[in-house]
């Protein structure tokens, strides 16, 4: 019995393992045109089908904003949950120290894929309009480049933390709240080292 009911063409089959050495070797999803180059495809509406016979199937999520955006959804069977390590609090309000624990939490595999990631709890409310609450947990995938929008961990002058969007205007880095009683930071961009993005949120209810 498949796991996921519905069989896969052998086709769909071979797209899917490409998608799983790609992720797993890149950390990301390849773009439609490294799949079409991969199994000769000209035709983008055709890796497209086959995509959307996967998603269908259950067998990848995508979210369409993003050019890089497909996830694999593990099959349930073998779905686990990875301790993350919690490395402490980052505010979410006026920057605070993070402070490092020993803590790990237990997070879907799926929602952090293959990256490096880690855990850490949230203090403040500045980012209430993402629906990022006092208390709650990010699950922060490691990198140390975001693109705008992105919502990012940001080391201020190499001793504060803090949890923002991130906008890159014209050489200065301004650090967005999403609360309309927070003001933004706007700094030039060496003070500000992004230490990893935001990638999920747990809520503790």
């Amino acid at each position: 019995m498949h796991p996921h009911g519905q069989p896969l063409t052998r086709r769909q089959r071979e797209i899917l393992d490409f998608l799983n050495e790609f992720i797993e070797q890149h950390g990301y999803a390849p773009s439609l045109e490294e799949i079409g180059r991969r199994f000769g495809l000209s035709s983008l509406a055709t890796v497209h089908k086959h995509l959307t016979n996967l998603q269908e199937k259950g067998f990848i999520r995508r979210t369409w904003n993003r050019s890089r955006s497909v996830e694999l959804i593990p099959t349930r069977v073998g779905a686990r949950a990875l301790d993350l390590p919690l490395l402490g609090t980052v505010a979410a309000g006026s920057p605070i120290e993070a402070v490092v624990s020993s803590e790990t939490v237990g997070v879907p595999e799926d929602l952090v894929g293959p990256r490096d990631a880690y855990a850490l709890r949230v203090h403040g409310n500045s980012m209430i309009d993402e629906q990022i609450r006092d208390g709650d947990i990010v699950i922060v995938e490691d990198r140390k480049t975001a693109g705008n929008g992105e919502m990012v961990i940001a080391l201020l002058n190499g001793n504060e933390v803090t949890l923002k969007k991130f906008y890159l205007v014209g050489g200065r880095i301004r650090l967005q709240p999403a609360n309309p009683a927070v003001e933004p930071l706007v700094v030039d961009a060496d003070q500000v080292q992004v230490q990893g993005v935001v990638v999920g949120v747990l809520r503790r209810y």
